[in-house]
């Protein structure tokens, strides 16, 4: 009785009342169409692209050892706009213009190194699939699943995802859905990655040094955005929608990553505005709780040192969903 009383409560959805509550702030900004807060993503991606090319500026001026601290937050900083700033992006555009939003594409395709367009088709993709495990066929809906290259219904090793899945990327496939999609888009997809590609061949030519010492650290910062989505579904139910993601609840990484840490509350309801994640947590807390939704106390970077899926700390981790309270009411 139990268990059917927690997979209702677990799968009941939201009412269009309780959506509309949470779901997007309303906004007079001319300029954003969401919320005059999406100001802080925008500004945070413009100092990146600053950091970018700065990078280039100090490469001949300061030694090595400097570079190579420099490279390393590069690496870091990859993986932070990928899964805060341009995650948030692809689910709510930030700007009320059209140009602006491909402007802002754009830019993001050249900072970090890859096609906002097609990392948009990838994303969505994995939205309709939710890190499914393989079917009969062994194919998952979900391209970049953590169960795809997993053995018996287990998710693949984390290393192996972290630095093999850059190399299994598709842009055949993910082309392909694009035009199917929207040919329109399937040109700025392309438009994006011959914009970062020529951006680094330049940076090559000007001085063919710095791309040898810049791409080992693009690499690593792609590998570490794959090693953020593992943590952000291991231990996760593929089978439960409420449960399909994992959530960490940090304040200092929520606040920096812009509430990338509600994952499983994204999951659940993707459309909802990263400003609002704490206000569907309190929606569907009791649902949370009678779903088991795993909830981590680190970033999702650093979760192998909280990867433990013992029934032992499956209950402990419970128990923080069960006690923690919800976010603070004003």
């Amino acid at each position: 009785m139990s268990v059917t009383l927690n997979r209702l409560l677990s799968t009941m959805p939201l009412s269009s009342s309780e959506l509309a509550a949470i779901e997007r702030p309303p906004t007079d900004s001319k300029v954003f169409a969401h919320t005059r807060w999406d100001a802080l993503p925008v500004a945070a991606a413009l100092m990146h692209c600053v950091y970018f090319f700065g990078m280039f500026y100090l490469f001949p001026r300061v030694p090595l050892w400097v570079m190579l601290i420099l490279g390393f937050i590069y690496s870091i900083s990859i993986s932070w706009n990928i899964n805060s700033v341009s995650h948030n992006f692809i689910h709510n555009p930030y700007f009320r213009s059209p140009l602006l939003n491909r402007l802002f594409s754009i830019l993001e395709s050249i900072t970090v190194g890859f096609g906002q367009v097609f990392y948009e088709c990838i994303h969505m993709q994995h939205h309709k699939g939710n890190a499914d495990r393989p079917d009969e066929r062994g194919e998952t809906t979900d391209w970049i699943s953590i169960y795809k290259h997993g053995h018996d219904g287990e998710a693949e090793a984390a290393m192996k995802y972290t630095f093999l899945s850059f190399f299994r990327e598709d842009p055949k496939t993910v082309l392909k859905e694009l035009k199917r999609k929207d040919p329109r888009e399937a040109f700025w997809g392309i438009f994006e990655l011959a914009s970062f590609v020529t951006t680094f061949v330049i940076l090559g030519i000007l001085n063919w040094r710095y791309i040898g010492f810049l791409l080992p650290f693009w690499y690593l910062g792609h590998c570490l955005s794959y090693l953020n989505g593992y943590y952000r579904h291991y231990g996760g139910n593929p089978d439960e929608p409420i449960a399909w993601g994992v959530s960490t609840y940090g304040k200092l990484y929520n606040w920096s990553w812009f509430y990338n840490g509600y994952h499983a509350e994204h999951h659940f309801r993707p459309k909802v505005h990263w400003t609002r994640m704490q206000a569907l947590r309190d929606q569907i807390l009791d649902r949370q709780r009678a779903a088991g939704v795993r909830v981590i106390n680190v970033p999702h970077a650093l979760g192998f040192l909280e990867a433990d899926l013992s029934s032992d700390n499956r209950q402990r981790e419970q128990n923080r969903l069960e006690f923690e309270p919800a976010s603070p009411r004003s």
